[in-house]
């Protein structure tokens, strides 16, 4: 596991959870300079996705490194976590398991997928394959760059840099990371004491993913964005400049 710690030491902690086969240097790569003129950031990778020879394990397991962390580096105590897709996962059970606090957690319009064992399987069987490979085949690369590029409106840098995550780390961890995270149920209408739950919700997913945010936590703040899943990160400003904006009323930090 690595955790990097920068940006403005006196602002408030904001962790950084990055999702599916990603490092948080390419999943948050476009806005995290814009974060640490603000946030004192917690930027985490994974186990497998760190850099090492290590396997990512299975998500409660790196769940019980982040609490560990969190309570021999801060106290058990964070201001904010950001949850890029899987790593939503990862906000939803920090705040449920309440081995830590976290005052606001934000979800990036994630899915929050949860699934039985056999389905799990099935779809890690069929979707994993899909994302490692293309690396080996130069014709199905440049088609998954257009399909990126087009779908959140990526630069050719940007959807190089994600491509190139896929490529980098070991299938046995996307598998792992995939397969688990399907597993990782969250309980319905979760309440924390002083917590604040936030979801950045894109409309372009679908109404059932703003039906599944209500039914897992209770009240949550929900801002509405016409994007489509984590265009904020992937695509121009347009999409970044006013989720940042959220996420700084969120964050209850002043401009």
């Amino acid at each position: 596991m690595q955790f990097d710690e920068m940006g403005n030491q006196a602002g408030k902690t904001l962790m950084l959870l990055p999702g599916t086969a990603c490092d948080y240097q390419t999943n948050f790569g476009n806005v995290i300079k814009r974060l640490s003129e603000k946030y004192h950031l917690i930027c985490v990778n994974y186990d497998g996705f760190d850099g090492t020879d290590s396997i990512f394990p299975d998500m409660i397991t790196v769940t019980e490194k982040i609490e560990k962390y969190v309570i021999e580096n801060h106290g058990g105590h964070l201001d904010g976590a950001i949850g890029s897709s899987l790593g939503s996962t990862f906000v939803g059970q920090l705040i449920m398991r309440e081995n830590i606090h976290i005052d606001h957690g934000i979800f990036g319009s994630p899915d929050l997928d949860q699934s039985g064992r056999f389905s799990a399987w099935l779809q890690s069987k069929l979707v994993v394959p899909l994302l490692t490979g293309f690396t080996k085949n130069e014709k199905k690369k440049a088609k998954t760059r257009e399909k990126l590029k087009n779908f959140f409106e990526m630069n050719d840098e940007m959807a190089d840099r994600f491509m190139g995550c896929f490529a980098k780390f070991s299938p046995e961890s996307i598998r792992n990371e995939y397969y688990s995270d399907l597993l990782t149920w969250l309980k319905d209408d979760i309440h924390v004491e002083n917590t604040k739950v936030h979801f950045i919700y894109a409309n372009k997913m679908g109404e059932k993913y703003l039906k599944r945010y209500k039914k897992y936590f209770r009240n949550p703040d929900i801002r509405e964005f016409d994007m489509q899943h984590e265009q904020w990160l992937f695509g121009d400003d347009q999409y970044a400049v006013p989720v940042l904006k959220v996420i700084d009323e969120f964050m209850e930090v002043n401009e």
